[in-house]
């Protein structure tokens, strides 16, 4: 049996803001902005390289809902990810190396859902 996990819904109280700051900050691929009906709006957007997305929208969900924390993005070179994010505006924490060849770095977008930055030396 195959399990892929390709769509992670998460909170946002302001759809538009939640957007812009994933494609204009983070630089995600805006895959989908729809509005299929009775007050439902689905937008999904794809970090690059990745074959899992995020959700935000309307009508599916709480809004106000906890945030979604613990996050990871995978990169090779986490200083140069995380000087392009801090370059873009975006509150990145400095790279913590943890041990055992693995760094981190950490931000939030606007509704608190928490994302790692994750180098790990191969």
């Amino acid at each position: 049996m195959q399990m892929r996990l390709e769509l992670v819904p998460l909170p946002a109280r302001d759809v538009d803001r939640s957007k812009a700051f994933y494609v204009d900050q983070v630089g995600f691929v805006l895959d989908h902005d729809v509005e299929p009906g009775n007050g439902m709006r689905v937008v999904q957007l794809t970090p690059p390289g990745s074959a899992c997305s995020i959700v935000i929208g309307t009508g599916m969900g709480d809004p106000a809902g906890p945030p979604v924390t613990g996050l990871h993005l995978v990169v090779d070179d986490i200083a140069a990810a995380r000087s392009e994010l801090a370059g873009r505006g975006v509150d990145v924490s400095e790279v913590v190396p943890v041990g055992g060849g693995v760094s981190y770095a950490y931000f939030a977008d606007p509704d608190g859902n928490s994302w790692a930055l994750q180098q790990i030396d191969r």
